[in-house]
């Protein structure tokens, strides 16, 4: 077997995952910096999560673990903008 068939990874997986870490860091930055950040990165990184997870799902499962670190992620961001990070922190 070749190395590429080996290595079957999902690289838009890991790009929502680390587009949803950067979206939890940046979004405590107060004046709404971190609302226009956090949230924009989050949204995009929730369409990258749902694409990788449909690619995912058609590889029987492969790349599906960073799509869920992602996703909790994307909720922490979310619940903490919801309770005002972001505009007033």
């Amino acid at each position: 077997m070749s190395s590429s068939a080996q290595r079957l990874t999902n690289r838009t997986a890991w790009a929502a995952f680390w587009v949803a870490l950067a979206g939890l860091v940046l979004m405590p930055i107060p004046l709404f910096i971190g609302l226009i950040l956090g949230g924009g990165l989050s949204i995009i990184a929730a369409i990258l999560g749902v694409i990788a997870l449909l690619k995912g799902l058609a590889r029987s499962g492969k790349g599906i673990a960073p799509v869920v670190f992602a996703a909790i992620f994307i909720a922490l961001t979310w619940g903490g903008i919801s309770i005002g990070g972001g505009t007033i922190w």
